[in-house]
């Protein structure tokens, strides 16, 4: 068992980012096995759940002519539009169902102000409005995470970068990850998790 200063983040293994989903990450469903396993050494795990109203601001059909992966430009900087996915209380929000929830001590839900979309699991893409992680980490002695989870260009990107930058320990497991890959994303990510201090392994 690790110790109570670690704790496993697992982000976003929902039913639209797996196969056969609305957003699905390729071989998303791949890691799920070995993620529960994991999940098994740690006295402290978090889940983040992706949770759009179904008016969300960053879906693509919410912007007329704009089709998804293309982009406008929001006042917290340039925004991917995407297809609508994980609205709140669908099938696809939901956590894939092989995952074992169970060992989860918190859920954190991002995504759900309808202006701003979110992909961290400590603040919205402002980088300023906080989903409360980084204050239950710190009351519970967590200093130490690691992340696994969908998407590694996106959210688990955006998850270990904001981690690094708040003090913690950060591990990204790449082999318990998946990537969308756009446009050169997935190196990109990995830059900047690098240059933030990540580990990955």
């Amino acid at each position: 068992m690790r110790p109570d200063n670690e704790a496993l983040i697992i982000i976003d293994v929902q039913n639209d980012f797996c196969p056969g989903g609305a957003l699905a990450v390729p071989g998303g469903d791949e890691i799920i096995p070995d993620i529960n396993a994991l999940s098994e050494d740690f006295s402290a795990v978090i889940l983040t759940q992706d949770w759009h109203p179904a008016n969300h601001r960053s879906f693509a059909s919410q912007h007329s002519g704009k089709a998804p992966f293309e982009t406008v430009e929001m006042p917290y900087g340039t925004q991917v539009l995407w297809p609508d996915h994980c609205v709140q209380g669908s099938q696809g929000a939901r956590f894939h169902p092989g995952l074992n929830t169970n060992r989860a001590d918190l859920i954190i839900r991002k995504g759900f102000r309808r202006e701003i979309d979110s992909y961290s699991a400590f603040f919205e893409n402002d980088r300023l409005t906080p989903t409360g992680l980084e204050g239950y980490l710190k009351t519970r002695g967590i200093d130490t995470l690691v992340l696994v989870g969908l998407a590694t260009d996106f959210c688990v990107n955006y998850s270990a970068v904001d981690a690094a930058r708040l003090g913690f320990a950060v591990t990204v497991r790449e082999d318990l990850c998946r990537g969308i890959d756009m446009d050169g994303s997935l190196s990109a990510a990995r830059r900047a998790m690098t240059q933030a201090g990540v580990r990955m392994i």
